[in-house]
């Protein structure tokens, strides 16, 4: 049986009192009942044993039981933090103000964060006051004390290494923090690309499998003229190709930090040879093409590259809404809709109604993209509220950015895996549509001019009659020459222009 001391206000110790093990409720550590002293400037808190963080992130813990959304939810938010962890360790090491033996250490702490074993010790809630000195606090608690651990002292034994004097030398959470979530960002945008990629050949590959398929387009949800549904789902692939981009170029604003910053961006407590020396340990750790900001100041306290690059997550869940939409419009049905199209059914779409289906991929996509506009409102009211040398609310703008990226990335693999690849045509239906509809009279507009079209339109939609069958009777051109004009086929691509008549 385990016991431990309980101590009353007064300070007396009172009989043990038995203490069974009981899981963490916040990491997967089971703990013993065994406690450590820490201390801060509000003074000392007990600590479990078994966790690696400390006094100031127990404190982050409480305050901000906020989102439910921990710091490890985002694990790539954690080996970017490690990573400039690592960086700072190198470069203070390099230019002599850290001990090689404790650089070591914190090196190989670092190393371990990235295996993601120590994933779970990253507990503070994404949404938090601060500016990030939670997170930052987290994340220079655990490396301090994995560091102690692999020099063979104890957790908490912060005189071999301190979290804020070695873990966080030459850096403070102004710069720390925000260079660690451009790293993580940009890893995440690349994976949201590579899932767009993989969404457009299966849009392009259902364009090669529609090519034949004749269909009417629309426009206002009027009949227009004749298309094929392989140009409309090649038209969704020029659509979407072009969000690559933009999400390439604005994810390389992200390229510029201001490590060496500190506070403020003057760069008070680090040293001169910092900055290069860590932005190059920066680079070499990540890959990336890093570069220290031209002004310091401005770059602490400016969030235009999360604006930017929100915007362009926001502009990419918007066409993908659209494009749902129009499947939802396209495969509406089954007998009183459109029905161009079939969406594979995902499951029964009413508890009341047997046999209904709804278009729950399309749907859910809408939602998505419903979350990521109203967060972008969120980083851009949150950008202008910046104030002075720092804008503190960059938790809300990590949060939502990093949110907005996640869903839309999850959105676009059940959108491709149980929805695109899954589409069948219609085609008798999408024929009959286009034969039946009075758009076909477009194409004779440049033959009989606009007005002799426009009366004719009006003709077919009084008597029922067909547009073909109109032509014919009052004799406006021969069957032949109607035969080749209106077949949907000659009307889905430019044409040698006819002279009117008269």
């Amino acid at each position: 049986m385990l016991f431990w001391l309980r101590r009353e206000n007064s300070g007396k110790t009172v009989k043990p009192q038995p203490m069974k093990k009981s899981v963490s409720r916040f990491t997967n550590s089971v703990l013993s009942g065994k406690t450590r002293t820490e201390h801060d400037l509000l003074g000392d808190r007990e600590i479990p044993d078994e966790y690696y963080f400390g006094v100031q992130t127990m404190r982050a813990i409480e305050n901000f039981d906020i989102s439910n959304v921990r710091l490890y939810f985002h694990p790539e938010i954690i080996d970017a933090l490690s990573i400039v962890k690592e960086a700072s360790a190198r470069a203070n090491c390099d230019i002599g103000l850290l001990d090689p033996r404790i650089a070591s250490a914190i090196v190989e702490a670092c190393k371990e964060i990235r295996k993601g074993e120590l994933n779970d010790q990253f507990v503070v809630d994404m949404v938090q006051g601060g500016a990030g000195t939670s997170t930052n606090m987290n994340a220079n608690e655990v490396i301090a004390n994995k560091a102690l651990e692999i020099m063979g002292y104890a957790r908490g034994d912060y005189q071999h290494c301190h979290p804020n004097n070695h873990v966080n030398m030459s850096q403070s959470t102004n710069d720390a923090y925000p260079t660690a979530i451009k790293i993580a960002l940009t890893c995440a945008i690349d994976d949201l690309v590579r899932r767009l990629e993989l969404l457009i050949d299966t849009f392009r590959n259902k364009g090669r499998e529609f090519a034949s398929v004749i269909k009417m387009g629309r426009t206002q949800l009027q009949d227009a003229v004749p298309m094929t549904l392989g140009q409309e789902f090649d038209a969704y692939v020029a659509n979407l190709e072009e969000e690559i981009d933009r999400l390439r170029q604005n994810k390389n604003l992200f390229l510029e930090v201001n490590m060496g910053a500190t506070a403020i961006g003057t760069g008070i407590n680090a040293d001169p040879d910092y900055t290069p020396a860590c932005i190059g340990h920066l680079r070499r750790l990540t890959g990336l093409e890093i570069v220290a900001a031209s002004n310091m100041i401005e770059a602490t306290n400016d969030t235009g590259a999360f604006i930017m690059n929100s915007s362009a997550v926001k502009r990419l869940a918007v066409k993908l809404s659209k494009i749902c939409n129009d499947l939802r419009l396209l495969s509406s049905g089954p007998r009183t809709g459109l029905a161009e199209i079939n969406l594979p059914p995902m499951q029964p779409g009413s508890s009341i109604m047997p046999g209904k289906v709804n278009p729950v991929i399309p749907e859910v996509i809408n939602q998505i993209a419903f979350k990521v506009i109203g967060n972008d409102l969120s980083i851009v009211l949150a950008a202008e509220a910046g104030q002075l040398e720092l804008n503190a609310f960059e938790p809300i703008i990590v949060h939502s950015l990093m949110e907005s990226i996640k869903m839309l990335g999850g959105g676009m693999d059940a959108l491709r895996q149980r929805c695109i690849s899954g589409i069948t045509a219609n085609e008798e239906r999408c024929r009959d549509l286009v034969l039946g509809s009075i758009g076909l009279v477009t194409a004779l507009n440049p033959y009989l001019g606009y007005e002799a079209s426009t009366e004719l339109a009006q003709k077919a939609l009084r008597t029922g009659k067909g547009v073909y069958q109109l032509v014919l009777e009052e004799n406006l051109m021969s069957k032949e020459e109607l035969d080749n004009l209106l077949a949907p086929e000659n009307m889905i691509r430019p044409r040698k222009f006819i002279r009117t008549k008269g």
